[in-house]
């Protein structure tokens, strides 16, 4: 079996192949019972293939429109010049422009239309919007009329009733339902009216309620899916609107609105650039162009579907919706449907062998009873004379084994991955994770190794100036009293310039909220440089500092891990300002300001002392940052800030508290084998600090800097990397080729990022995990999980999930193999030997009902326990059904066997039964006994190496619910539906004895757990220095 898998349902987690993604299929065959169903969570490749031909289409026609550059174009535009009608109603709103004209301006880049309007600003006129002060909040919705809403077209949402058809497309469903129609017709002609329906309609009325339940889960998953969609799409802009700065959803965005733009941004529509600075754009997710675009006043075009790669700005929206190319490109992204997860596809190959093995059994069964038949008819009648009963019983033959392939093909076992995944999901959104692709939930199960960030996971991203040295003097900052201090002891200038290049050189801005109070809008580090600045600007009661007029801006990047602004000064002159990381702002600066505000040359004394207090501030576990100037006679005729001859002004060390919790969470991955690595952009000490504190590094653990690590060969890296706890003063590349080394070395691997430079790590790594809150959309959407709350302790919560999706999972196969055994050896058996079947066509379907649809829900949503992050994780390539699992199995089938055995061939003698009702008495003993069965080793089936089976049974409400329905169910067939389901009411001994052999089942699981079992290897477990931890019966 095992191989049979690995060569036909191997898939990898992410970006599997279409030709990986065809050969299962192609291995499933047509033993399927219910394509619709079974593949409905699968991807339609020829669908997905159609769509991506359409989308190569649009993506051409748009290169074409933006980039091929030709006389003849020009000319044709002249040709087909269109006249645009002003709408009345547009009139009428105090609009002047057409809106079909307005969307083409940007679409189609036409410069001239937009000259003839009056550039930007005339544009902004015409829409009756002030580019300062943005729309009014009470025009939304004339806007909407007119203009549209930034909404896309997407397929109507699939209704109850449709899942119901899906349900109803089962071909052995079919068969069976003609079977009963049939079995109606020749029942109603031989035994009469009411009599002749009861076993036909017995089968309908179990068909109709195996649809109904199966209609309703399906339904209540899509439902699950639906709500997660949403929280998907869901994306918030800064925006400018009566004068004051908000956050927005991008589908309230209407024309008019002046939407601020940063790094990372998706632009949420189409429209025109107002004002910024180097502005880059990348326009691949739409002209498939890989090279940046720079947009300025002289280019201010932007597209809607395209991101942000450098820079910021502020553009006026100008079309939404479907009026722009990325509404278009919107419709066939989502044609095709999500990639199947490695689970379900292991799964379907699981359903396809056991189908096999079943349809084989099935029509033996058929067979031997059909040839029982003839002999015996041949012996004792004759096979000239044939009566309507024989037709009944060869019909009932054959609805017998139709109804085992029902039971035998375990549609529900790939189904009920998605089960697990949704119910799993849903959970997890309520714990502050998104997951955007089912495969990242169950690949966390398996991850033996976090790459994480400092800032905002393992740190509280609330940022405070802790500590301040400037001219040769260290001060611990408590707001207005250090303030007034440093205006005491500083002079005028120093403080000034000190100011000049807080608030200058800065991507956040202070805004003034609609309660008059002051918001500071920008990154933590930035926000927290702003709050002393506007501490110590409050004392000083002067704001000259910001009368300078921004000539250039170089944005931070984790790159350069630098900052700089070039701003012209007041009095003449030009002035440029840098900050950033310590020791790299160091390297920039041959002066350093003295207390009197003159540049001295900075001496190698100054310079170790300088080098001493960062180390010092690092230590404490403060991020450092270095502030420092130049001034210039003249604008640099290159494009890039000077990047030496600078001024160091300051040396700040900035707090942020690790996050409660934090320690914890790390001593449950170590627990758990999962090794935590620290990846960070901060100094080296600074980071050992932190790590230390979270109990990430360790006395035998090693801390690098990124640069020392990129300088190692692929050997020296491969003997390093186990070692490896900390890289700090890391690059986006750093971690890139960390986590594709880790790969290669056999580790399933999670990284968090928040960058736009973050996208290619996450892409690579087994599971990315983006940060909600201070992550780029350019990081979320190469991600497949976003931590909404940025904490460490979610991502342990991920993995705590992933692990008990694929342990359910195990539970439910394990459940349903033991079922499918009993129930086809059973059948068999009894059609050799005795020459009937125990089970009916009506009880089969109850029975497959239970194992299935029920089954999953009862097994596959059970919460995860504390226990899950005490084992290892599951290593690449290991087998999905355990030795464990085979075992258990093993024994609880030859139990049943045995119990039911005994029962179909000494039944009666056993039990005492005589009379003319004995053997109907018999057969639902026997079904009874069956079904409880099932429910004690469904309970059984809760853990498959512990012997404590009900630890935490009510913790899981629905597998109770499911537990007392079934018990509930099975009476009211037993005693009420006899004429449908062929039982008779038991007495109470009877029901006591069907419950206690069920019950018996326990003991034997006990037993069974004390044989021990090999357990595969884990070979990636040694490499990160973990062994694995011992399973089995040790823990009660």
């Amino acid at each position: 079996m095992e191989k049979f898998l690995k060569e036909n349902f191997d898939l990898p987690a992410k970006n599997p192949s279409e030709e990986v993604l065809r050969r299962w299929r192609s291995a499933v065959g047509a033993i399927v019972l219910n394509r619709k169903r079974r593949f409905r969570m699968v991807a339609d490749l020829d669908k997905r293939s159609e769509a991506e031909a359409r989308r190569r289409s649009i993506q051409e026609k748009i290169r074409v429109a933006l980039y091929v550059q030709k006389a003849a174009l020009t000319f044709i535009d002249a040709a087909n010049n269109i006249e645009y009608q002003l709408p009345e109603e547009a009139r009428k709103a105090g609009f002047y422009i057409s809106p079909d004209e307005l969307a083409t301006i940007a679409r189609e880049h036409n410069s001239k239309s937009l000259k003839i309007h009056g550039g930007v600003d005339g544009i902004s006129r015409k829409l009756s919007v002030s580019l300062e002060d943005g729309i009014k909040t009470s025009d939304l919705s004339i806007r909407q009329n007119i203009f549209g809403a930034n909404k896309f077209s997407e397929k109507p949402a699939r209704s109850f009733w449709m899942f119901v058809w899906d349900a109803l497309q089962d071909l052995t469903l079919i068969i069976l339902m003609v079977c009963a129609a049939v079995s109606i017709g020749v029942g109603l002609a031989t035994e009469g009216w009411p009599k002749g329906m009861y076993d036909g309609l017995g089968i309908i009325l179990s068909i109709l309620l195996v649809v109904s339940v199966t209609a309703v889960s399906d339904y209540k998953q899509s439902l699950q899916f639906r709500d997660l969609d949403r929280e998907k799409k869901k994306i918030f802009m800064q925006v400018t609107r009566d004068g004051y700065r908000q956050k927005v959803s991008i589908y309230d965005l209407v024309v008019g609105d002046v939407v601020h733009l940063s790094i990372g941004d998706q632009v949420p529509a189409d429209g025109l650039y107002i004002s910024g600075y180097s502005l880059s754009i990348d326009e691949s997710s739409l002209s498939g162009e890989a090279d940046p675009v720079h947009v300025s006043h002289e280019k201010p075009f932007l597209l809607a579907g395209t991101k942000v790669q450098d820079g910021s700005a502020k553009m006026l929206v100008t079309a939404v919706g479907m009026k722009t190319e990325w509404g278009r490109l919107m419709e066939t992204l989502s044609q095709g449907g999500e990639d199947e997860t490695p689970l379900q596809v292991k799964l379907n190959g699981v359903a396809t062998i056991i189908g096999k093995i079943g349809l084989v059994f099935a029509t033996l069964t058929f067979v031997v009873l059909l040839a029982r038949f003839l002999v015996d008819k041949a012996i004792h009648v004759g096979l000239l004379k044939w009566f309507p009963d024989d037709a009944l019983l060869i019909l009932n033959y054959f609805a017998i084994s139709v109804t085992i392939i029902v039971v035998a093909v375990p549609e529900g076992l790939p189904l009920a991955v998605t089960l697990s995944l949704a119910f799993a999901m849903k959970k997890l959104m309520d714990d502050k994770a998104l997951v955007r692709h089912l495969s990242a939930c169950e690949t966390m199960g398996s991850s033996g190794c976090i790459c994480t960030d400092k800032t905002g996971t393992l740190t509280t991203n609330h940022m405070v100036v802790d500590k301040i040295w400037i001219c040769d003097e260290s001060k611990s900052f408590r707001s207005k009293e250090t303030s007034e201090h440093l205006k005491a002891t500083l002079s005028g200038e120093v403080v000034g310039i000190l100011l000049q290049c807080i608030f200058q050189n800065s991507g956040s801005e202070v805004v003034r909220g609609k309660d008059g109070k002051n918001t500071i809008l920008g990154t933590p580090t930035e926000t927290a440089l702003l709050e002393f600045g506007l501490d110590l600007e409050g004392v000083v009661d002067s704001t000259q500092h910001r009368d300078c007029n921004k000539l250039k801006v170089e944005p931070f990047n984790s790159v350069k891990k630098k900052m700089s602004v070039l701003v012209s000064l007041p009095d003449g002159g030009f002035r440029a300002f840098c900050k950033g990381a310590s020791e790299i702002i160091l390297q920039l600066c041959d002066k350093i300001l003295d207390c009197n505000g003159n540049a001295v040359p900075l001496s190698e004394k100054q310079t170790k002392t300088i080098l001493d207090v960062i180390t010092l501030f690092a230590n404490d576990a403060l991020r450092t940052l270095c502030l420092a100037y130049k001034d210039m006679d003249e604008v640099p005729k290159e494009d890039e800030i000077s990047t030496d001859g600078y001024t160091l002004i300051a040396v700040f060390g900035i707090k942020d508290p690790v996050r409660s919790g934090v320690r914890e969470a790390v001593q449950t991955c170590i627990t758990a084998g999962i090794k935590v690595r620290m990846v960070t952009g901060d100094n080296i000490n600074t980071a050992k600090a932190i790590a230390k504190e979270c109990g990430i590094l360790t006395d035998d653990g090693l801390a690098i800097e990124g640069s020392e690590f990129r300088s190692k060969s692929p050997e020296e890296m491969k003997q390093l990397i186990p070692k490896l706890q900390v890289m700090a003063r890391s690059l986006p590349l750093d971690k890139h080729t960390l986590v594709t080394n880790l790969r290669n070395m056999g580790e399933v691997v999670a990284v968090t990022g928040d960058g736009t430079n973050d996208a290619p790590a996450l892409h690579e790594a087994d599971i990315g995990l983006a940060m909600g809150i201070s992550g780029t959309e350019v990081a979320k959407e190469n991600a497949d999980v976003i931590i909404l709350d940025d904490n460490f302790t979610t991502i342990i919560n991920v993995a705590k999930w992933g692990r008990a999706v694929y342990i359910n999972i195990q539970k439910f196969v394990q459940f349903q193999l033991t079922v499918n055994v009993v129930a086809l050896i059973v059948n068999f058996v009894s059609a050799c030997i005795i020459g009937n079947a125990p089970l009916t066509a009506v009880q089969l379907l109850w029975v497959n009902m239970i194992m299935d649809t029920l089954g999953a829900l009862a097994l596959a949503t059970e919460p995860p326990n504390d226990e899950m992050m005490k084992r290892p994780p599951t290593g690449r390539g290991e087998s999905f059904i355990t030795k464990a699992m085979w075992r258990n199995v093993i024994g609880q089938s030859v139990y049943q066997l045995l119990v039911l055995g005994v029962l179909m061939f000494d039944g009666k003698q056993l039990l005492k039964l005589s009379g003319s009702d004995a053997d109907i008495v018999l057969d639902t003993f026997i079904f009874n006994t069956f079904v409880f069965c099932q429910l004690f080793n469904e309970i059984n089936s809760r853990e498959m190496e512990k012997i404590n089976v009900f630890r935490g049974i009510f913790s899981s409400w629905v597998f109770s619910a499911v537990l007392i329905s079934t018990v509930v169910f099975q009476v009211i067939i037993v005693e009420f539906l006899g004429a449908f389901a062929s039982t008779v009411p038991l007495n109470w001994q009877l029901w006591l004895l069907s419950v206690i052999i069920g019950s018996v089942s326990l003991i034997i699981a006990v037993l069974l757990k004390c044989i021990p079992v090999g357990s595969a290897k884990r070979p990636s477990h040694h490499q990160n220095g973990y062994q694995p931890i011992p399973s089995g019966p040790q823990e009660v």
